[in-house]
């Protein structure tokens, strides 16, 4: 018996928008050895502009970016246990991730056939809401804004059996979604549990800062 603490992976789950239904749930298979984000702040007015000048208009745009890895070694060594991976390298992987931005093939084929039929306005379909999960605390509604694949290595049969995947992601806010919106919850929780870690953190003394006051 191994006395190893479980390693807690990160992952992408997909709900359905409407119940809230878990559609899919994606495990990075080796965590990110870093992972960027980025705080575009929402000012109120311009530069220069004295009335607005302390006022937020909401919350910031958050981006965040990682690189993933997805190797089909370890399961190679066991084709009998591992048939899909054999068979097809980490193509299932790569397309899992993939789906995510793309409309499915029977909403394109409805929106097709709404359109032969002559409907004037036809609005794009709704995709799963996104979930990009990093620990318990960081559980974010996302827009997946940027994506692209390296395939690294190849079988005999050409399918991609090593790859690495760049995911750019922006956090949705309450201003996207709104406050009744599965999503904009989310939000509220990862904010609320922000400003909770905040108070862990021990205020410094002036004296630190090389002053005694604030004149």
């Amino acid at each position: 018996m191994t006395i190893s603490p479980r390693l807690v992976k990160g992952g992408i789950v997909l709900l359905n928008p409407d119940t809230s239904a878990v559609l899919r749930i994606i495990a990075l298979q080796y965590n990110p050895d870093t992972l960027s984000r980025t705080l575009q702040v929402q000012a109120v007015g311009g530069e220069g502009d004295r009335l607005e000048a302390l006022r937020l208009k909401g919350p910031p745009n958050e981006s965040i970016k990682l690189d993933a890895e997805i190797d089909a070694t370890d399961q190679l060594e066991f084709p009998d246990n591992n048939q899909t991976t054999a068979q097809l390298g980490v193509f299932p992987q790569l397309a899992a991730l993939e789906t995510i931005v793309y409309p499915t093939s029977t909403e394109l084929q409805s929106t097709n056939s709404l359109a032969q039929s002559g409907t004037l306005e036809i609005s794009p379909a709704e995709s799963p809401l996104t979930l990009f999960i990093w620990s318990k605390t960081r559980i974010l509604p996302v827009r997946i804004t940027e994506f692209s694949i390296t395939e690294e290595a190849f079988d005999t049969a050409l399918n991609p059996i090593r790859a690495r995947v760049s995911l750019g992601m922006r956090v949705l806010t309450v201003n996207d979604l709104g406050f009744a919106h599965k999503g904009g919850n989310l939000f509220m929780t990862y904010l609320r549990s922000k400003e909770q870690l905040a108070t862990l953190t021990t205020s410094a003394p002036l004296s630190s800062l090389g002053v005694t006051g604030i004149p």
